[in-house]
């Protein structure tokens, strides 16, 4: 599940803690939150965040 998410995020070095920390959540909600699909609003802000923190 949310595989592209996953692959861009390490991808580019960014770690799963780190986009759950933008989203103002614990890094243990957002592994639950990826164990299923996620819509495709909540993906296109999860990749805004990656692209955000890999230029940081």
């Amino acid at each position: 599940m949310n595989s592209d998410i996953k692959l861009k995020a390490a991808g580019y070095g960014v770690k799963l803690w780190q986009i759950a920390d933008k989203l103002g959540m614990t890094d243990s909600t957002f592994s639950r939150k990826l164990r299923k699909e996620l819509p495709e609003a909540d993906k296109k802000k999860i990749f805004d965040i990656i692209d955000e923190l890999k230029n940081a």
